[in-house]
């Protein structure tokens, strides 16, 4: 048994509280509990029907859970009895701890002490219901039911919690947690733990912030190998830097793109609202990922089939068009009026003719996709009578069932599909979703995930180096040029020189050359550092004379000319996620374009490759107007930057490859100017 175990599946519950614990025992008789119910209050003579105990020291024996629902003042000494006692687990109610501030971390830290090794949910929680165990500890109302087996939602939000019990989509919800400040059980350790029991279809987990996202990494490893589908609903997109950075790198890679780069890279599919994260959840209970993105859809309207080839632009998912046979099966079945295409419009012409809708649904659903949806809006008004509707519903249904291929029906206006329909779906195996938008959302997240588990190579994330007490120091760039060259990057020609030394030295290096000022400058451009193009000595003369009172010393280089694309790559070492491996469309525009991805690092070589082809910038790599960029050149680059920061993971702070000229298809990668901020 592991050590949640009791806590979740608890045989017998001890309450130990007031008016919280009167609404948790009335939750938990209400759905069915069978085991022992204790409740304890010093004052009271019954909770909730249940007769109650004086004292922790009035106990038979130690429950297996236990509901806290005491002031804060009390519950470290509630907290150590129950220890003491051997119970199994704890939800701790009370708030007033570490999200007040010092005092409150100092009375949690006291809290953890008390509570030895036994788990504690909490504090500052609601705690949770447990359908599957028939469980409720839980200070409020919820909606649930009980089930054999369905989708778990681990939430920091309490509120979010509940209304995830109140949802009237059919989402299939076996468990929800509301984890409070997370001072012992966290989401990593729930999701470690749902990820292992097989009644549990799919996990979904809000994340306000994580404290340990090497810990969450390693449990959303865990449901992966486990083949645990997991959502994400991660707020805090538009968190600001706290910090002012020298480099693009660390504007372009905020802890968002460092959470988007771990959720990928362990199958996580993350979702942006609360109505996606929940159709996600119920589409990945009826069925699992998606093995491949060939969606077939079919409506009877024009305007709905043009709406979802619209909605599925830029997304994982195609709609590619029936091949000849199929094509042909589907038109025996529908008059001459109708188009053959995906997404499919059959019109109105079979309307309310279950054998006819039978027919041509499971034309459409032998096709071999790997998802058929048919779009299918049920009145809900009292006005309307639904059974025309129902017909076609239930044609979908005998198609599924005669065909076997993965279904769902989609209702583009989510109070469009009645509760008892959606259960008669779902009972039939049909993954009933509420919006249009929101399904595709679905369905795109059902191929990520699916995608991933394809995946054996995925590096573990390493804890970071603290490197606070350090003093960070801006090299040079002849300096950063030169120990990125020793890790396999290739950089211009280049020499430093004193101010007055440059124009013969440029002559040297022959022309066209660039004039850089030497030293620790972040940006150059702006502080009228760097001349580009001079063609000779007097042009070299003039450049440096302007930069004299700038710098002592100068970088002379040789211009590297003809380039396919710019790029940046760039390092930021964070302090939760560690390195972080950015790649983007460069040069003076990088910021602007917003055109990046963030991977963490170590990364595999396939990551690289998938994240350099995901730009938009890398159409020009492949060909564009007749122009093929040197792919593999700046493959090698990338990779020589990351071996550079994996090499100097504990003093690297950031580091900037801006631009990379990428030059025409076997000419290679050349990187022109280069900023490495190190820790000493």
């Amino acid at each position: 048994m592991s050590p949640l175990q009791r806590l979740l599946f608890p045989g017998s519950i001890a309450f130990i509280g007031g008016s919280e614990c009167e609404v948790a025992i009335r939750q938990t008789l209400a759905l069915g509990y069978e085991g022992s119910i204790f409740a304890v209050h010093p004052k009271r003579t019954d909770i909730a029907g249940i007769t109650c105990l004086r004292s922790l020291d009035d106990l038979p024996h130690a429950p297996d859970a236990a509901f806290v629902a005491v002031k804060r003042e009390l519950a470290v000494d509630t907290v150590a009895n129950l220890s003491i006692r051997g119970c199994g687990g704890a939800v701790v109610y009370a708030s007033g701890f570490a999200e007040t501030g010092e005092e409150g971390g100092r009375l949690q830290a006291s809290l953890l002490e008390a509570a030895k090794s036994m788990p504690i949910m909490g504090p500052n929680c609601y705690g949770f219901v447990n359908y599957l165990a028939k469980v409720a500890l839980w200070p409020d109302e919820q909606g649930g039911r009980v089930r054999d087996s369905g989708v778990a939602i681990i939430s920091q939000s309490g509120n979010m919690a509940v209304n995830f019990t109140m949802t009237r989509r059919g989402l299939p919800l076996a468990a929800v947690f509301s984890v409070g400040n997370q001072a012992d059980v966290d989401i990593a350790a729930l999701l470690e733990e749902l990820a292992r029991n097989d009644r549990i279809t799919a996990v979904g987990v809000h994340i306000e912030g994580l404290k340990d996202p090497s810990r969450f990494a390693t449990a959303a490893e865990t449901a992966r190998s486990n083949r645990k589908p997991v959502v994400a609903l991660k707020t805090g997109r538009s968190e600001q830097g706290a910090q002012m950075a020298l480099s693009h790198t660390n504007s372009l890679a905020g802890s968002d793109a460092l959470y988007d780069a771990m959720f990928k890279r362990h199958g996580v599919a993350r979702t942006y609202s609360v109505t996606a994260f929940v159709e996600a959840l119920k589409f990945l209970h009826h069925g699992g990922p998606l093995k491949g993105s060939n969606l077939v859809s079919m409506s009877c309207s024009g305007g709905e089939a043009a709406l979802i080839a619209d909605l599925a632009g830029g997304r994982e998912i195609k709609f590619p068009q029936f091949n000849a046979p199929t094509k042909a099966r589907i038109a025996k079945t529908l008059n001459e009026y109708s188009a053959i295409g995906n997404p499919l419009d059959y019109h109105t012409f079979i309307w309310n003719q279950d054998e006819k809708l039978t027919t041509t649904f499971s034309a459409v659903l032998s096709g071999g996709f790997d998802l058929a949806m048919l779009v299918l809006d049920i009145p809900t008004v009292a006005s309307v009578r639904p059974d025309t509707w129902l017909v076609t519903a239930e044609a979908f249904m005998k198609a599924q069932r005669a065909t076997g291929a993965r279904s769902a029906l989609v209702a583009s206006l989510s109070e469009c599909l009645p509760e008892h329909v959606a259960a008669e779906l779902s009972e039939a195996g049909i993954a009933p979703m509420a919006g249009l938008e929101d399904a595709l959302t679905a369905f795109e997240a059902a191929v990520v995930i699916g995608r991933s588990w394809e995946h054996k190579d995925v590096p573990t994330l390493p804890q970071p180096v603290d490197r606070r007490q350090s003093l960070a120091v801006l090299l040079t760039e002849h300096e950063a040029k030169r120990r990125l060259q020793q890790f396999g990057l290739t950089v211009p020609k280049n020499i430093e020189c004193p101010v007055d030394a440059a124009p013969v030295m440029a002559e040297n290096l022959g022309f066209p050359v660039a004039v850089k000022a030497s030293g620790s400058i972040a940006h150059k451009t702006e502080a009228g550092a760097v001349a580009l193009s001079l063609h000779s000595q007097d042009e070299v003369r003039a450049a440096t004379r302007r930069m004299k009172g700038i710098a002592e010393r100068v970088l002379v280089e040789q211009m590297v000319e003809g380039a396919v694309c710019e790029l940046i790559i760039g390092i930021k070492n964070d302090a939760q996620f560690g390195l972080g491996l950015v790649i983007g469309a460069g040069g003076t525009l990088a910021e602007l374009l917003t055109d990046t991805v963030t991977l963490l690092l170590p990364a595999p070589r396939r990551e690289i490759e998938e994240g350099l082809d995901s730009l938009r910038v890398a159409k020009l790599l492949s060909g564009y107007r007749g122009k093929i960029g040197d792919r593999a050149a700046a493959l090698n680059a990338i990779a020589a930057v990351a071996r550079f920061a994996e090499a100097h993971a504990d003093s690297i702070e950031e580091l900037d490859v801006n631009p990379l000229l990428v030059l025409p298809e076997g000419q290679g990668a050349v990187a022109v100017d280069a900023l490495i901020r190190l820790r000493e």
